[in-house]
């Protein structure tokens, strides 16, 4: 598996104003066949507004779950007004198996992303009761330590596995030198992959590889950048160069299957 890597998905655009589950499935479908073993979705309404209720996610997991097994992640944060409990409204569907996990507050441009501790605790407890796989995303040095104190409470199954975010305005920069700082915090023992938020170049996915990374994430809620003078209409494409670039690097996409075994989920 060294030369496996999980590629995760992430297609909507949160300025978008559209979360269509039908033109979300269609895409998503397409990225599974290219290479991706997740696909990484927020509750939203058709508006592309944050909410609590899951009906729209659900219809588009069913959509997606008909002809693929691609992973299904659902993440508990975005900038919003809810609550952290209804922030973990996902966490109780059984269509949902793998889910994000932010454990500190941080800028995101204009915005103020707030994670107050004890509402990570809450979620953190939640996301172990209802058995859900956590990605961890770390804005910041300090939420790495923040995770390793976390961990020592709350005992999550291994491996941990942490998505190392760069490219935020107000947050840690897209560069070598940021990558290699919050890498050389990671657990020994955790797994991890990459997050270019604004992305539009592909050398920071290129140097996460290089330092180790095992997943890594591309998508419209983080870019439309396909490669130099050349963004996508769809994921799809996206994913497409993607893997490409990552095959003549020596690299190969896991399978959705091959995902699961390797970060302790269960088949669905």
């Amino acid at each position: 598996m060294n030369n496996k890597i999980m590629v995760s998905v992430a297609p909507v655009d949160a300025s978008a104003g559209r979360a269509v589950p039908e033109e979300i499935a269609e895409d998503v479908l397409k990225c599974a066949e290219l290479g991706a073993a997740m696909v990484h979705l927020h509750v939203r309404e058709l508006d592309g507004s944050l909410t609590k209720d899951i009906t729209l996610l659900e219809k588009t997991i069913d959509l997606i779950r008909k002809e693929s097994d691609i992973i299904i992640e659902a993440s508990t944060g975005g900038v919003s007004s809810l609550t952290i409990e209804e922030r973990c409204a996902p966490l109780y569907s059984a269509k949902v198996e793998a889910c994000s996990l932010n454990v500190g507050s941080v800028n995101l441009g204009k915005a103020v992303y707030l994670n107050p501790i004890d509402d990570v605790r809450y979620c953190v407890s939640e996301i172990k009761r209802t058995g859900k796989k956590p990605e961890v995303e770390v804005f910041e040095i300090g939420m790495i330590h923040t995770m390793k104190e976390l961990q020592k409470e709350f005992s999550l199954p291994s491996p941990l596995l942490f998505a190392i975010v760069l490219g935020h305005e107000g947050a840690a920069p897209a560069t070598i030198e940021a990558l290699q700082a919050m890498r050389s915090f990671i657990p020994s023992d955790a797994v991890w992959g990459i997050t270019h938020a604004h992305r539009a170049d592909n050398r920071i996915f290129q140097a996460a590889l290089a330092l180790g990374a095992k997943t890594v994430r591309a998508g419209f809620e983080d870019s439309y950048y396909i490669k130099e003078g050349k963004t996508a209409k769809k994921n799809y494409e996206i994913i497409a160069n993607l893997v490409q670039e990552m095959e003549t690097l020596g690299y190969e996409p896991m399978t959705a299957s091959e995902a699961r075994s390797f970060l302790g989920i269960q088949e669905p």
